[in-house]
């Protein structure tokens, strides 16, 4: 089954001319060696050596920052095979669509120098044929997203078919104007966050003026929101989840918290994490009570009609 990744080709998609004339896709992320052979066999391997090169190189970045550049590299430059896709973003937000038609190659004293042949198509696919979680996903900075969880969709517009409603049907919301907004949690919670409780102790996480705490890529998919201490001594990583919670999400953020502490977190910092959810139950509260190290913050939606003067 292909792998689908979207790849944003230089700042807003200003190399993709290029890249679709001359039959490749590449990332730069600061390091500027030949990275043949040089790969592993884990993207652990990879991180633990070309982190220190990252930060050597880049002094005034973090090393949250660093894990983000080398694991982007290492996942387009060597875990992506012949025949996965890439949707390449154009200036309008549309995509361009390609097959991965080869192995790393290097491409010295270019903006794009780490790069994989591509067999592109002579097709667009409009922002506008994709669900509203598809296009939210996809249009943060970061220049290497997964969006393997979108695969059914994309298939379905590369197999030529027409282009479709999904569904907001939900069976965990019973109310379907609570689940509409619902669908807005996350951007919601970014666009207030200084004036939330959380937002008070932590800040989101920003690259060059641009947010990357929000769908943060990891090795068991992407946190919802990473944040950092105003102090700098902890980062914290928020799973939303939108009506009824199962206990399963302690597992699930334990495994982002992991690796948080494993591959981002410097000496002097530690890792909490939050759930967010309409309402917790007693599986969830049991779960709770044995960490130390994980709260639960409820949220509420209000939705109101206020009749203003008539004529």
């Amino acid at each position: 089954m292909p792998r689908y990744r979207r790849i944003r080709l230089g700042s807003q998609g200003s190399e993709l001319k290029r890249c679709l004339e001359e039959g490749f896709a590449g990332l730069n992320y600061g390091l500027n060696e030949d990275l043949t052979g040089k790969f592993g066999s884990h993207w652990r391997e990879f991180n633990q050596q070309y982190i220190p090169i990252w930060l050597d190189t880049h002094p005034d970045r973090s090393k949250t920052a660093a894990g983000l550049s080398c694991a982007a590299l290492w996942t387009f430059c060597n875990e992506l095979v012949e025949g996965d896709f890439i949707l390449s973003p154009d200036a309008e937000g549309n995509f361009r669509v390609g097959s991965v038609a080869g192995s790393y190659f290097y491409g010295p004293g270019t903006a794009l120098p780490h790069r994989r042949p591509i067999e592109w198509q002579n097709r667009t696919l409009h922002l506008t044929e994709f669900s509203d979680e598809f296009r939210r996903s996809t249009r943060g900075p970061l220049s290497n997203v997964d969006i393997d969880k979108y695969a059914d969709e994309i298939s379905i517009l590369l197999d030529g078919g027409q282009p479709r409603a999904f569904s907001v049907a939900n069976p965990d919301v019973e109310d379907p104007i609570v689940f509409a907004l619902e669908l807005h949690l996350e951007d919601f919670l970014v666009k207030n966050w200084a004036g939330t409780e959380l937002g008070r102790n932590y800040d989101l996480l920003y690259q060059d003026g641009e947010l990357v705490g929000q769908q943060y890529p990891t090795d068991t998919g992407p946190i919802d929101l990473l944040t950092v201490s105003k102090d700098g001594t902890e980062l914290l990583v928020i799973e939303l989840k939108k009506g009824r919670i199962s206990d399963a999400v302690v597992g699930q953020i334990q495994r982002y918290m992991g690796y948080v502490l494993s591959e981002l977190t410097e000496a002097h910092q530690t890792v909490r994490g939050v759930i967010i959810g309409l309402e917790d139950d007693l599986k969830l509260r049991r779960a709770l009570s044995v960490t130390t190290n994980i709260d639960f913050y409820s949220y509420k939606v209000d939705f109101q009609l206020v009749k203003g003067l008539t004529g």
